[in-house]
């Protein structure tokens, strides 16, 4: 990885924005990134509200400042503004990475006011049901750099905001595969994670792990179970509902319906996701609306595991279909069933083969390491 140049001593503040540091691919993101700054001699920043992982951010060498910035009303915009001026100079900031929207205003106007360099991250394809929306959204595509964590978006940035291609960066997410390992998941660990679970023994485990909210497709897969040939697997449900107890409530209700309540599991946050991985035969995306990347695929087919993802959005980038996993058609329980049941038919051999080439493939294009090698250099690229 390029380091910051020797002659520039201290090292560049470089401040990154948030609104919170709970849980999601987001802030995962910005520790991996705070890890990076500092490895490569830089001074890493994090403003948020604060949370779960902002211990994270204090272990990976950087410093959480906590700032008000969840929210997005105009007023609440303009005071985080002036207190992100204030903080630019105050600590001597030489570039803010955005990577939401309610903070990206902020940060862009802060940076207006003292000269700072401005990058945002593109993390979603955000949608556009209100009048004012792509009006809120554009702020993400104004960063001098703009970082697209997939083909997928950097299209979108092209087509809906009309960025110059030149200033568009492709950075795809990452996983480290050190941790997401299949060879270093103890017994002891497996055997926790499934007693804590109550997995019954030799029922083929089918995984959605993401957070409980609709359009992640949680119910598509329980309708998926109810139409599989398979008549003993069992879904496990594994992601916080982050107060969402209402969806939480009609995905159980929804389960039972269908008669297969006592064959889905609603886990709730896992702080040991190689763990959960191993347990799983089948790892599932089901995305309604595309995902912006998909992270989950690329931590399941590192943990050599077969998985099966809608064909929309960064997840039809990261998956060669009957090669490294499957792609179903997005919204269709049917076919997702049917794959299902394709997958579970097969081989340990077969399994064992496909995962070894997805694993391959994660190694070679989607590692943490080269996420941050590459948005370092869009650093440098804008330091000089």
């Amino acid at each position: 990885m390029d380091d910051f140049p020797a002659t520039r001593s201290p090292g560049p503040v470089i401040l990154q924005v948030l609104p919170a540091l709970e849980t999601g691919g987001v802030e995962r993101g910005t520790v991996e990134i705070t890890a990076a700054i500092a490895r490569a001699g830089g001074t890493p920043l994090v403003a948020s509200a604060g949370g779960r992982l902002a211990t994270s951010v204090e272990r990976a060498g950087g410093r959480n400042i906590l700032l008000p910035l969840v929210g997005r009303s105009p007023w609440r915009i303009w005071r985080n503004a002036a207190a992100l001026a204030a903080l630019i100079q105050r600590e001597n900031v030489s570039l803010v990475h955005a990577r939401s929207r309610g903070p990206a205003w902020s940060a862009w106007l802060a940076c207006r006011r003292t000269g700072a360099k401005f990058v945002t991250t593109y993390h979603g394809a955000y949608n556009e049901d209100l009048p004012y929306k792509r009006r809120y959204n554009e702020i993400m595509a104004k960063g001098e750099i703009v970082i697209a964590i997939s083909h997928f978006i950097a299209d979108l940035i092209r087509t809906r905001h009309g960025v110059d291609p030149a200033r568009i960066r492709i950075i795809p997410r990452g996983v480290d595969p050190a941790i997401f390992d299949p060879a270093k998941v103890t017994t002891e660990r497996l055997i926790g994670l499934a007693r804590k679970w109550r997995l019954p023994d030799g029922a083929p485990t089918i995984m959605l792990p993401g957070r409980l909210t609709r359009w992640k497709g949680q119910n598509l897969l329980v309708a998926a179970l109810a139409k599989m040939k398979r008549r003993d697997a069992v879904v496990l449900l594994v992601g916080a509902d982050q107060g969402r107890d209402r969806f939480t409530r009609e995905i159980a209700a929804e389960a039972a319906k269908l008669g297969v309540a006592d064959r889905v599991r609603i886990l709730g946050q896992c702080d040991d996701m190689p763990v959960a991985y191993m347990l799983a035969d089948v790892v599932v995306n089901a995305s309604t609306d595309p995902e912006a990347f998909g992270r989950v695929v690329i931590e399941g087919q590192s943990m050599a595991r077969p998985v099966i993802a809608a064909n929309h959005g960064g997840a039809a980038e990261t998956i060669t279909h009957d090669v490294t996993g499957w792609h179903v058609p997005p919204g269709d329980a049917d076919a997702l069933a049917a794959a299902l049941d394709f997958v579970l038919s097969l081989s340990q051999d077969a399994r064992a083969e496909l995962g070894a080439v997805a694993r391959a493939n994660v190694a070679a294009h989607y590692t943490v390491q080269a996420m941050q090698d590459a948005t370092i250099a869009v650093y440098l690229e804008l330091l000089g």
